[in-house]
């Protein structure tokens, strides 16, 4: 399938038959993420990943200060379709230079550890014999 690019949209041409279906970016989505790159000085960088049923994430990495932010669309073609339709947005992968700019707030690390991080006692590694 071959995409042809217009702006904030995607139009794919199916390999068996000549009906093109057009993906439209969702206007919530890209309405944030314009907020977020304009917050981050006009420029930003995202990574596309597949989130099962959920969708795609798009993970937005600022490019003034490397904020995180992020959004979940229905499928890798919107996904696609938002990033074109934000000006100053451009796609990336995780590599070095990327992961080492990423600033993750103290609230984030708190929000991604979940019921660990209010925790005061863990229990002893089941394995403890082995590392010893």
């Amino acid at each position: 399938m071959d995409p042809f690019w217009h702006a904030g949209m995607i139009t794919r041409m199916s390999d068996d038959s000549a009906v093109a279906t057009t993906v439209t970016a969702p206007a919530d989505v890209v309405g944030s993420i314009r907020k977020y790159v304009a917050a981050e000085g006009g420029s930003a960088k995202a990574v596309l990943q597949a989130a099962g049923d959920a969708g795609v994430r798009i993970t937005l990495v600022g490019g003034s200060n490397g904020v995180l932010g992020d959004r979940v669309v229905r499928d890798m073609a919107t996904a696609e379709a938002v990033i074109d339709a934000v000006e100053g947005l451009e796609k990336a992968e995780w590599d070095r230079d990327l992961t080492s700019s990423a600033t993750v707030s103290p609230s984030h690390w708190r929000k991604m550890a979940g019921w660990v991080a209010g925790q005061k006692r863990f229990p002893k590694a089941r394995n403890r014999k082995i590392v010893d």
